[in-house]
């Protein structure tokens, strides 16, 4: 599938290995070269690893002919992402062939389905590990030095790297991910993450709220709590639900559910931007919306991913809620957080979609009217029940007509939303210099919109500030910093 953001072609992120030389006592002189595709969650795990390698005495480098050891964090949930990987994996071979000695690995959600192609067939890595097993790094790479080629794609039903304190590769040292799930139990029909990160579970409420406090103490002043479905968060006091035996237990049992945690987490640290993502329909509880509603610092943004106007289409999907339910709750979003931004994914083109499913889209955006998005087109993905049991029976050309024509939407509604914010002054935190000029800084709003104004030179990355709103483009607010509330 490729992917659209407002209108935008999005090319596949790539986050290299932070510059910052790890210090440990057990540094043994080698360097990791790191690179993520795809969701946060994959940079938040290349950060879990940075953490495991650096206690093996691996530094991280952003200069990759200089790494001893490249590692790819991969993605599966589009086949432009895979094809992507691959070419890279190509191009570090070639870097190989004069340096023998470097090792090279995927990680991630392509691990355990390309794993025999990747090792034995095209001979483009030494390792392979999935998501759930970056704990056996040590001994994997010790395989390797044996000349063994290494594998370990063993998905977990516990493993959450509750206790692992990642390596914060990020370049801003202002905003961070903090992993609160992992894994998929919804099992939509097109999505090949429960095959990839396998069932889900929660983190450790307490270990969350320590790694928040941790970052607000090492300066950063935004975190951004994530999971494939942070709705479903539920973590019992006595552990996981797994380990009660029966019903009752666990009715006695003191839940912590996202609201709970959202909560603990906006009082722990108040002086603390707080966002989330991503979240599912089916379970976003009105308890969620009230969080954010009551607490200053837990930002007013949700995306809120649909995929489909259809009621039809989605439950084609397995999506676990109607056109009708997804009506109800936008309504529920605009009454309880009035300035709430909302934004989407969206796929056109899925098996057995009609120009009647694709018109219910297109009014869904229309009631809606979102914020942003990210657009995509239907493609099969291996071992998900549409690529097993339903027929890619529509058209190329009628998907990318259809996906045209959200995309032509959305920016009309991006830009919308945009001119309504022209005259108020919004609260921005400063990541960094602008891309168009270094003469200007950009951050985000409150509602994640990127805030673009000139610098005064009083202000530095980091810090918040407030903005008056003077234009904007489809993509971007327009502004003049300001002292006036």
């Amino acid at each position: 599938m490729e992917q659209y953001h407002n209108g935008n072609k999005v090319i596949d992120e790539t986050m290299q290995g932070s510059a910052t030389v790890i210090n440990n006592v057990n540094s043994n002189g080698k360097k990791l070269y790191i690179e993520s595709y795809g969701c946060q969650m994959n940079f938040a795990d290349s950060e879990v690893v940075a953490s495991i390698l650096s206690e093996q005495g691996y530094s991280t480098t952003r200069n990759m002919e200089e790494a001893d050891l490249v590692l790819l964090n991969t993605c599966s949930i589009r086949d432009k992402a895979e094809q992507t990987v691959r070419k890279r994996l190509k191009a570090f071979h070639q870097v190989k062939d004069n340096q023998p000695n470097l090792k090279i690995g995927v990680l991630g959600c392509m691990a355990e389905r390309v794993k025999d192609k990747l090792l034995d067939e095209e001979k483009l890595v030494d390792l392979v590990v999935g998501p759930d097993a970056y704990r056996d790094l040590p001994n994997l790479l010790e395989e390797v030095e044996t000349g063994q080629k290494a594998v370990n794609v063993i998905l977990s039903k516990e493993e959450t790297y509750a206790d692992v304190n990642p390596v914060r590769l990020g370049q801003n040292k202002i905003t961070a991910f903090v992993s609160i799930t992992r894994g998929c139990d919804n099992m939509c029909t097109f999505c090949v993450v429960p095959f990839t990160r396998g069932r889900e579970r929660s983190r450790n409420p307490q270990t969350i709220v320590e790694e928040c406090i941790n970052l607000y103490e090492n300066g950063y002043k935004e975190v951004t709590l994530l999971g494939q479905n942070v709705d479903s968060y539920l973590w019992y006091g006595g552990g996981l639900k797994k380990d009660f035996d029966k019903a009752s237990d666990i009715a006695k049992a003191s839940a912590v559910y996202f609201a709970d945690l959202l909560k603990m987490v906006a009082e722990a640290v108040p002086n603390m931007r707080i966002r989330f993502s991503t979240s599912n329909p089916q379970d976003m509880s009105d308890d969620v919306l009230h969080a954010i509603a009551n607490y200053k610092n837990i930002c007013n943004y949700i995306h809120l991913p649909v995929q489909s106007g259809s009621t039809k289409v989605l439950k084609d999907m397995n999506r676990g809620h109607t056109r009708e339910e997804y009506i109800a709750l936008i309504d529920r979003i605009r009454k309880i957080i009035p300035d709430c931004a909302i934004s989407h994914d969206m796929i056109a083109g899925f098996p057995g979609e009609t120009e009647e499913d694709h018109k219910d889209t297109l009014t869904l955006m229309d009631y809606v009217r979102y914020n942003f998005g990210y657009m995509f087109i239907y493609s099969e993905r291996p071992n998900t029940y549409a690529a097993r049991k339903m027929e890619d029976n529509v058209p190329h050309e009628v998907k990318n007509r259809r996906l045209q024509e959200i995309i032509k939407k959305q920016g009309e509604h991006s830009l919308e939303r945009n001119k309504a914010r022209i005259g108020k002054v919004d609260e921005v935190l400063i990541e960094g210099n602008s891309k168009r000029s270094d003469e200007q800084w950009c951050g985000r709003n409150d509602q994640n919109t990127m805030v673009v104004f000139d610098k005064t030179g009083n202000e530095k990355p980091g810090d918040f500030v407030k903005v008056r709103i003077d234009d904007c483009t489809s993509a971007t607010l327009l502004g003049t910093l300001t002292t006036n509330e």
